[in-house]
């Protein structure tokens, strides 16, 4: 086992917000496989608007995440961690990040095109992003569906390097997110 830099694990609200998206990833992921295809004569109701009102919760933990983790620096790693790994943690880190603020942000663009509000279950209406019958948020709504298949190939790679480091390498990389 390694020697910790700093035994020290990320702090309780950083730790709550990486939870929450973690579960509504699940949740939406598992509603927009239910939900029915998004068409033409396609209504904003039951699970469509459900996956709406999710898109739009994660993009504001996700903003808040970020404002969070601006003034909050993560802890150091586990000694001995090579270079390379600490680098492809970054990227996958920075590619999460990001996509998980585009993609509820296209999703948004593409529900104003539809005419649409995009909404937090139902409370409140968010900005119009483009105008109904836009090409752009059509567009957006394509783009959106093909980073769903990124953000899933760099969850289960985040989610296997956490798993490599707890019971490969034995060391707390995986402990310092943990609820306990």
């Amino acid at each position: 086992m390694n020697d910790p830099i700093e035994l020290k694990s990320y702090g309780l609200v950083a730790k709550l917000l990486h939870w929450a998206i973690v579960l509504l990833l699940l949740v939406q992921f598992a509603v927009a496989w239910t939900m029915p295809d998004i068409g033409r004569n396609t209504r904003n109701e039951g699970l469509v608007s459900l996956h709406l009102s999710l898109g739009t919760l994660i993009l504001l933990i996700m903003l808040l995440r970020l404002a969070w983790r601006l003034f909050h620096p993560v802890p150091l790693l586990t000694a001995g961690v090579p270079t390379w790994q600490v680098r492809a943690a970054q990227a996958t880190h920075l590619a999460l990040y990001g996509l998980l603020v585009v993609m509820p942000a296209l999703g948004w663009a593409n529900a104003n095109s539809r005419g649409w509000d995009a909404t937090l279950f139902g409370a409140f209406a968010l900005p119009k992003l483009v105008e109904a019958h836009s090409a752009l948020g059509h567009a957006a709504g394509d783009i959106h569906t093909a980073l769903a298949y990124m953000v899933l190939g760099l969850v289960g790679l985040h989610a296997a390097g956490a798993l490599y480091h707890h019971f490969r390498l034995g060391d707390r990389t995986l402990a310092r997110m943990l609820l306990r």
